[in-house]
């Protein structure tokens, strides 16, 4: 966690000047809804902007605009229904609710937190609690319990609900506003249920992410790259989480911006024709085993990471690269940064490896992209569903030859022999299928479907030793016999000209409020002087507004001036703003430093006799004076990232004025 950060000021910095503020606040708002105001639009804009420059447009990605609404069917197969939940547990007194491992970290934290301001001579907050629920003073813990604490909250992810039940029984975990015991954990789905449709027939959600639709448009992906493989599809866009108790401002929120890459990638091959690019970048990494065992986070390259092993293949490791990047350029701290592995009980069982970028801020790590090798599992399990063929067909350089056995039903003599209880009896057959949950279309030929071949050399076997007769029990436990004549056992030659194969997927997952908000955090800092004032350092790239124009005074003959450089920076695509309050020059800068604007360009009495105007740099304060043209060109270069401040002090003597 960020020490000594002052999260009050800053909160209160934002809802002045409107970077986002509670909805429908007049009606006391909804915890986890938020409204974005036009700094933070700006600001998110600006992020997502680069993010489709970085990820989109330098790797060719296919963009999709998906539906927000998913119907149960969807979700109920690719398992959001069943397993996307959070444990919670309530007040057993006032019944208020609480996210059991939030809880678990708040409360240790807090105990971690008053156990150095005792060691440190000073006063913790008084805990609260009334009667005989009232908490007793913080009294110092021992160097074991200490580190108990702080093993548990490196490893909290890992946890089960029977592990949080017996962290909060263990270490008696209460309600932290009234100290009363609480329940134990119970999970809650986190989607938002609602009815497509006037009937109510149709049962859907609101999307929890937006990698669905991209899955189950895999197809026409496919073919609209012309078949080539590997490639990858992106979105931006709404999902929905009915948070059980969001109290993080926009880190726990209920409805918020993703943005998603889905990378299709062959099985066999998972190398990536630009790892070379990234290889040498150095990350901070917090492998597994290093959480488990207390050691702490590994800074290695990415190259060396895969090498070894700790990261599982290139493609993976490729996009962790590249992630690193895009955070540092719109103005994550490095140090500030790691990619921590998921442990064993947080990891899909369907995942390789998953690594999560943690951004570090005075909630302390927070989990703002997952970068996940999901295997094959999302286009598998709707193929089975669904009987839609979610997969690659790729020309094999020569033909594969090979034999294999297969079932062949001979219908006409199948079904009247069996009548209404033909469908437990092919039911049986059904099961000797090498994947008996996929649904094969009913044109396809019994030999045209793979079997499993240790099972139909099992029957073979039996029917043979039946003299071409054996009875077979079927899920109905009745006894029917089947004869050779019904059911045949081939073995086929075939060619293989064609290799099909299910994609792996590696999905980069962004959350782009946690990044907002952490980027906000990591530009903020207070200028001391006769009067402290809040500066937001945002870099150029991401600025909600790149350029201040403000005149020395309030006068008529700055007006056609102001509007004339206005004009050019549009021309040039520079966000500005005009401040020509009656407030103090100086007043009118730290306003605007509040909001992150990188650069001011200033009008005085000169102007109106040379065109000449000062450029004001935001962090240093530093000011240089030229032509309207040059400063013009010099700000749209600087926005560009195709120079540094530096540079232009390079050329230019510093312009000397008093900010008052």
């Amino acid at each position: 966690m960020t020490k000594n950060f002052d999260r009050t000021s800053l909160e209160a910095l934002l809802l002045k000047r409107f970077f986002y503020a509670p909805s429908f606040g007049p009606y006391g708002g909804v915890a986890g809804l938020y409204d974005y105001g036009p700094a933070g639009c700006a600001l998110q804009s600006n992020i997502l902007n680069i993010w489709k420059q970085h990820f989109v447009m330098e790797e060719n990605m296919l963009e999709l605009d998906c539906t927000m609404l998913t119907p149960y069917d969807v979700l109920k197969t690719s398992g959001h229904v069943d397993k996307f939940a959070d444990y919670m547990v309530k007040d057993t007194k006032n019944g208020e609710i609480f996210r059991a491992d939030h809880l678990v970290k708040n409360v240790l934290k807090k105990r971690l937190e008053d156990d150095e301001l005792l060691k440190n001579g000073k006063a913790p907050t008084q805990a609260k609690g009334k009667g005989k629920n009232k908490k007793a003073a913080p009294t110092p813990l021992s160097d074991e319990l200490r580190k108990e604490y702080e093993d548990i909250l490196e490893q909290l992810d890992n946890y089960d609900g029977k592990g949080l039940d017996g962290l909060i029984k263990k270490y008696n975990i209460t309600s932290p506003e009234a100290g009363n015991p609480v329940s134990e954990c119970t999970l809650f789905n986190l989607m938002f249920e609602t009815q497509i449709g006037p009937t109510g027939s149709l049962k859907g959600f609101l999307r929890p992410e937006t990698a669905q639709g991209q899955f189950l448009n895999f197809k026409r992906l496919l073919e609209y790259n012309t078949g080539s493989m590997p490639f990858a599809s992106a979105q931006i866009g709404k999902s929905f989480r009915n948070e059980i108790s969001p109290r993080q401002g926009l880190l726990r929120v209920r409805e918020f911006t993703m943005a998603e890459i889905e990378h299709f990638v062959d099985p066999e091959n998972k190398n990536h024709h630009r790892f070379d690019e990234v290889k040498d970048i150095e990350i901070v990494f917090y492998p597994a085993s290093n959480q488990m065992e207390g050691k702490g986070t590994v800074t290695t390259t990415i190259g060396k990471a895969v090498e070894s092993g700790m990261v599982n293949n290139q493609t993976l490791g490729y996009f962790i690269a590249r992630i690193y990047l895009f955070l540092i350029k719109i103005g994550i701290k490095h140090e500030k940064l790691r990619f921590r592995q998921h442990m064993a009980n947080e990891m899909a069982h369907y995942a390789c490896d998953c690594w999560d970028a943690e951004i570090e801020n005075s909630y302390g790590w927070i989990e703002c992209v997952g970068c996940a090798d999901r295997s094959a599992f999302d286009l598998t399990v709707h193929q089975k569903k669904t009987g839609e063929k979610l997969v690659v067909q790729e020309a094999l350089p020569e033909p594969i030859i090979r034999d294999r056995w297969v079932i062949e039903i001979n219908k006409p003599k199948f079904g009247p022999a069996f009548k209404k209880n033909v469908r437990f009896v092919q039911g049986y057959f059904d099961n000797m299928l090498e994947d008996p949950t996929i649904s094969y279309p009913k044109t396809t030929k019994d030999s045209e479907k793979l079997w499993n071949e240790e099972k139909v050399l099992e029957f073979k076997k039996k029917l043979e030793e039946g003299n071409g007769s054996c009875n077979i029990t079927c899920s109905d436990g009745n006894e029917y016999t089947v004869t050779s004549d019904m059911v045949a056992i081939n073995k086929i030659t075939e060619k293989i000209n064609v290799r099909e194969y299910t994609p792996n997927v590696i999905e980069p997952s962004f959350g782009i409020g946690r990044i907002f908000y952490s980027l906000i955090e990591h530009s903020y800092w207070v200028r001391e002087g006769d009067e402290q004032r809040a500066v937001l350092s945002f870099p150029a790239c991401v600025a909600p507004i790149k350029c201040l124009l403000t005149p020395i005074s309030h006068q008529d003959e700055f007006v056609p001036v102001l509007k004339d450089i206005a004009a050019k920076l549009r021309a040039h695509n520079i966000s500005n703003r005009v401040d020509d309050s009656s407030n103090t020059i100086g007043r009118r800068y730290a306003r605007n430093d509040e909001l992150g604007i990188p650069f001011a360009i200033t009008l005085d009495f000169q102007t109106t006799k040379d065109q000449t105007v000062t450029l004001r740099e935001r962090d240093s304060t530093m000011q240089i004076r030229d032509t309207i043209d040059t400063v013009v060109d010099l700000v749209y270069k600087l926005v560009q990232g195709k120079m540094e401040w530096k540079d232009v002090l390079a050329n230019h003597k510093a312009f000397t004025t008093q900010e008052v």
